[in-house]
Parts: structure tokens; C-alpha cells; sequence
């Protein structure tokens, strides 16, 4: 043999033996953004094992999964209203908040009762909200269920859900809020209503978990990779959208978990850096207080909830972060604001705490064992596992978080 044929014939079997090497140890790895790709291989490797503690939400997860292979799919033309621009593809919902003015003949302008949802905004004949939510989590059950079975019926519902939203033309939504969260009597869509683009995070994640099947074909998640390019661009510099991106709560942290999210999901990952670069300034110096507090949350009827709500999209936008390298987590500092509105948090994980100001209704106070989670990886001295173990265990041993810590509130 000659040498070059040698050279070659080394190189060669040198190549495919990192590549055997790599397939071995990454094939379960799924290319998810919001979920932490390393916990999820884990978790499939513990259920695989048949873990124990695992199988309350493993089991949970896959009775979800059952009924969401029965439902949808979803689209914004099932709406019979139209939305103001009269173009059904164009997503349309109602601010839930905000009621008829019972002393006026036609109830407008309509008036704002903060916390006390208004059943007419949920109409599934003038609104597209609680099909944008069904979407989100039911395309997360799916394709996290087909993750840990590898059940293809799973992935081809995902595959099915995707298409009938992003891609057909009879059924596709336009990439744009314009008309989210209308109040009548004051606009035909608002800067809040840029939070419910939130949901369709979760549904590209479905996706993300279902990509090493044959469901979804490369050229539908290229065009799936367009729409949100199109999406993207909306988001950062449609006039409304950048009002939300002004906001000062929770309104705001989701809006830039939304913004890095659609920049990592379609290929703007220096654009994600910017937007992540700016955040512990423009966010968690602005929102959170040195003694923890979020005061924007604090003023709201029903604090406690928006205090745990906005430290999910908070401690969701610190994960997503590491993406690109931000540390928004603080986590070698000991002043770090995020750490400190964690702390402050925390100990309402124990249902008998009481709450100390005036409040509307409880919150669901498991919504904090995810984040407690994820504080306990950016915080190892803090013991947050602990805190988390005040919460019922027949209600926390059933949590998805249990399978990934991140998840969409």
C-alpha cells in the first residue's frame, strides 16, 4: 500500500470512528433551546432505567400526551369573527382584564378590573388565545413524550399541529400580533397582547423534540425557520411590539424571552447577544429591588402570582442566555438581584405561609418548583431543592419540571 493510500486510509477510519463516537454518546441529545438538552438525555436515561422517582410526571406526562393526540389541531381561521383587519390569518384575542361598562348602552369604552378575567375574552368565535395556548402545550406534551418513548404517533401529531399553524397556506397565522389583546372602545390591539406570542415557544420546542424523527421534513422546518425569521422581525420593529419591549414587568421579561428565543430559533444568534447583553441591566436591576422585591408586581391584586410569574420568564431568560454566553444568573456575585427576588420568593414554596398584603385569590405556588430548579444550578450553596419540598408532594411529584426544569408558565 502507499503511503498516501495509508495516510488516507488512517484519517479515514480516525474520522469515523469520532464520528461513531459522537453518535454514541449525543444520538438522545434533542436541539432544543428552551429546555436544557444535557437534563433531558439524563431523564430519558433514568426512565430507561425505570427510576422511581420519575415515574409519577413520566406517567403524568404520557396520560397528557393521550388526550392531546385526540385534540386540534389548532388555527386561527376557526375564529367566525374577523379580526379587525379582517383578514382571518391574522391572530386576533381579547384583554382578559378588561370588561363592558355596565352604565353605557354599548359597554364603551370598556373598563379595566385588574385580576378578574372577563369570560367573553376567551370566545373562541372572535379569539384566537386559547387556541394559541392549546398549540403551545400540547405540541410540548407530544414531543417531549415522544423524546423519552420514541412512540411515533407522538411526533407525527407535533408534525401535524406545526404544518396546520405555521405552514399551510388555508390555515396559517401571519407572523404579527397586530390585533392581540384588543380593548374595545380604546384599540383594535395592544402592547400587552405581544404575550401571547409566548405559546409559540413551546410549540417549536415540540418540534425541536421530534427532529431525529421522519415527521417533519428538513424543507418544513426551514420553512418553519422563515416564519419565524418573518415573526422575528415583527417582534423588534413593528411599533407596538417595541412599546412591550419598553415595559417595565413582567410584560417586559417576557417579551425578551420571546425576542432571544426567535433569534436563536432562526439563525440571529448575534442579534441574541445584543438583546442578552442589555437584559440584566434593562430587566433585573430595573424590576428587582436589592431586598428582592419587584414592586411592579407587588402593586398587581394579586402579587404573589405576577411576583412568581415574572421570576419564571426572568430565570427562562437567564437559561437562555447561556446560549450565548451572557451570565444573567450573577452566579458569581453575592449581590446578584435575581438571587435575591429568588430568596424573597422562596419561602411562599410552604402553603401555610400566608402572604402579607391584601390578594386576589392564592397562586399556584407549584408554578415555583421550577424555578427553584433552575435556581439550584445557578446557586448551588442555596439549598432552593429544599424550599421546594414545602410544596405538597402527591402535587410536585406529578410536575413536568420534574422531566426538565424548564417550562412555560
Amino acid at each position: 500500500m502507499k503511503v498516501s493510500n495509508l495516510i488516507t486510509a488512517v484519517l479515514v477510519s480516525i474520522l469515523l470512528s469520532l464520528i461513531g463516537a459522537c453518535t454514541s454518546e449525543d444520538i438522545d441529545m434533542a436541539p432544543t433551546l428552551l429546555m436544557d438538552a444535557k437534563y433531558l438525555q439524563n431523564t430519558k436515561s433514568k426512565i430507561n432505567q425505570h427510576d422511581s422517582q420519575l415515574k409519577p410526571a413520566f406517567d403524568q406526562l404520557l396520560a397528557d400526551a393521550e388526550i392531546a393526540l385526540q385534540e386540534g389541531p389548532f388555527t386561527v381561521t376557526d375564529k367566525t369573527v374577523l379580526p379587525p383587519s379582517g383578514n382571518k390569518h391574522d391572530y386576533a384575542s381579547y384583554s382578559r382584564y378588561w370588561w363592558p361598562d355596565t352604565n353605557k348602552v354599548d359597554g364603551l369604552p370598556y373598563l379595566r378590573k385588574d385580576g378578574e378575567t372577563n369570560p367573553a375574552s376567551q370566545s373562541l368565535e372572535a379569539s384566537d388565545r386559547q387556541r394559541i395556548g392549546a398549540l403551545g402545550l400540547n405540541c410540548e406534551t407530544l414531543g417531549l413524550a415522544y423524546y423519552l418513548t420514541g412512540d411515533q404517533r407522538y411526533a407525527e401529531k407535533v408534525a401535524e399541529l406545526l404544518r396546520v399553524w405555521f405552514l399551510d397556506s388555508l390555515t396559517c397565522m401571519n407572523p404579527n400580533l397586530n390585533h392581540a389583546q384588543c380593548r374595545p372602545g380604546h384599540n383594535q390591539g395592544s402592547k400587552t397582547g405581544v404575550l401571547d406570542g409566548r405559546l409559540m415557544v413551546r410549540a417549536l420546542e415540540g418540534g425541536q423534540l421530534i427532529a431525529n424523527s421522519s415527521a417533519l421534513s428538513y424543507q418544513e422546518y426551514a420553512e418553519i425557520k422563515s416564519w419565524s425569521k418573518q415573526y422575528f422581525k415583527w417582534l423588534t420593529t413593528n411599533e407596538l411590539a417595541l412599546q412591550e419591549a419598553a415595559s417595565n414587568n413582567n410584560h417586559g421579561s417576557y417579551y425578551d424571552l420571546q425576542a432571544l428565543y426567535f433569534a436563536l430559533y432562526s439563525g440571529h444568534r448575534d442579534r441574541a447577544k445584543q438583546i442578552a447583553e442589555q437584559i440584566y441591566e434593562s430587566r433585573v436591576l430595573a424590576q428587582i429591588k436589592p431586598d428582592g422585591t419587584m414592586p411592579k408586581e407587588l402593586a398587581r391584586t394579586r402579587p404573589l402570582f405576577y411576583s412568581i410569574y415574572n421570576l419564571g420568564a426572568l430565570s427562562l431568560v437567564a437559561h437562555l442566555a447561556k446560549e450565548v454566553d451572557v451570565d444573567i444568573w450573577q452566579g458569581g456575585r453575592s449581590d446578584s438581584r435575581l438571587r435575591a427576588a429568588i430568596d424573597f420568593v422562596a419561602p411562599y414554596a410552604d402553603p401555610n405561609k400566608q402572604w402579607p398584603q391584601p390578594t386576589l385569590g392564592d397562586a399556584d405556588r407549584t408554578e415555583l418548583y421550577s424555578i427553584l430548579q433552575m435556581a439550584q444550578e445557578a446557586f448551588p450553596d442555596g439549598n432552593y431543592l429544599q424550599a421546594a419540598e414545602n410544596l405538597p408532594s402527591s402535587k410536585r411529584q406529578v410536575l413536568r419540571s420534574n422531566l426538565v426544569p424548564q417550562q412555560m408558565q
